[in-house]
């Protein structure tokens, strides 16, 4: 595969290979795509992160409708059944 460069990119790694920065393009090169590999995992992280949000969001907008319309049931009544089965459960 043979990739074509624009005369300023050209310039920028001949430059940097002349500089000592990197012993030769393909020491650049080989960077620039493990960046890139890493920017786009990132990316990926970043939109399953940001489809969580949107889960979460819904599913609270859903619970304040669900509390709006009376299904709900008091936070004291269910440690009370959940101290109940414990205690229950115990002494099986």
């Amino acid at each position: 595969m043979q990739i074509a460069l624009r005369p300023e990119q050209e310039m920028f790694v001949l430059e940097k290979v002349s500089q000592g920065v990197y012993e030769s393009p393909e020491e650049l090169f080989a960077l620039a795509f493990q960046l890139l590999e890493e920017y786009e995992l990132q990316q990926r992280e970043y939109e399953k992160k940001q489809q969580r949000i949107i889960k979460l969001r819904q599913e609270i907008l859903e619970g304040m409708e669900d509390i709006r319309q009376g299904r709900f049931v008091d936070g004291e009544v269910v440690f009370q059944q959940l101290e109940e089965k414990l205690e229950s459960m115990k002494q099986r």
